[in-house]
Order: structure tokens, then sequence, then C-alpha cells
């Protein structure tokens, strides 16, 4: 990566940073985009070129490297195990710990939660260039089973995490690997 990129993605970084900590210090309803920028070290104008809304601003600082970090278990793992567990196994790895504050918070409120929903949309690509890689699928088989995979991993991590409409966050009792188990195991006997 070079120095423009790194400067980029250090930008994007901060202002995502800034985003969920003012998100979890004052309340999502309460953070403006200029004081995004200004605990950032930037100018509103140059928010606006990393992100459409405060909303994403806030996911992003939380699954900003989640993607990458998926993608790289992802591709780490055993290139003779069933590739169905090793995205199982990548996907658990990334979501093992238990549900932090600001997981909570993106659950409760609504706007976040599109914003998130949007963001898994990021973590498409690598998975499949993993899955062309592994099965030797085309690309537009590929990117199909990506966004099955995504969608399966967005809904296990739903179950595991359920916002009650009364504004409780509860965590199931299964473990996240069981849920992503049970919902990316549907799309096995595509991932052979």
């Amino acid at each position: 990566m070079g120095l423009r990129e790194r400067k980029k993605a250090e930008t994007r970084a901060a202002l995502a940073a800034a985003a969920l900590g003012l998100a979890l210090e004052k309340g999502v309803d309460e953070v403006r985009v200029d004081e995004i920028a200004e605990a950032a070290n930037v100018s509103p104008r140059t928010y606006n070129n990393y992100f459409p809304s405060r909303e994403h601003a806030i996911v992003a600082g939380i699954t900003a490297s989640r993607a990458l970090k998926v993608a790289e278990a992802l591709r780490d793992r055993p290139s003779g195990e069933e590739l169905v567990d090793s995205i199982i196994a990548a996907f658990t790895e990334q979501y093992r710990e238990p549900p932090t504050e600001a997981l909570a918070l993106i659950t409760s409120a609504p706007a976040l939660r599109q914003a998130y929903l949007d963001s898994v949309a990021s973590i498409e690509p690598p998975i499949a260039d993993v899955i062309a890689e592994r099965l030797g699928k085309s690309r537009e088989a590929a990117e199909v089973l990506a966004a099955a995979v995504s969608a399966a991993a967005r809904l296990a991590v739903e179950r595991w995490v359920n916002h009650r409409p009364s504004g409780l966050v509860v965590v199931s009792t299964a473990s996240v690997e069981d849920h992503l188990r049970e919902a990316i195991g549907h799309l096995a006997p595509a991932l052979r």
C-alpha cells in the first residue's frame, strides 16, 4: 500500500473511531457530522468523501476490519478442508467475542442496523475470490455464493444477538459458532 492509500485508510479509520466513540458517549441521534470531523481532525467536506451518513461511519467503527480479517482467516485455512467448514471457522474467529456495547448500539437503532446491513456487502468480494480459487467456479457463480454466505452470516449474528422490541439485547445461549454452522450449513451442497 502506497503512502496515499495508507493516509486514506488512516483517515477513514480515524473518522470511524470518532463516530463510534461519540455515538457511545452521546447517543446516535445526538452525533453530528461536524463533530465527527472535528474529533478526527478533518473538515466536514473530507468526512463526506469517506461516508454517506453518520450511521455508516458509526458502523464502520465496528466492522471496518472485520471483512478483511474474515477473508484473511479464510485464506489461511487448510486447502484440504471442506470449504463450508473453512468459512464457518473464519467467521467464528471474528465473531467469537461476546457482543460489545457497540454491537448492542447497532442492534438497537434502526438506522444503524440498515448501515450495518449495507456494510456486510464489503465482505463478499474477498469471499468470492476464495470460492472461485478453491472450487474453480466462474466469477459470477462465486459472487452469488459469496452473497449467500454473507447473508447467512448476517442472519446467524442477528440470531446470536437478538434485539427485543423492549430495547433489551439478548445474547443467545447457543454460541455464535452454532448459529453460523446452522445458517451457513444450508449452503454446504453448493460449496462443494
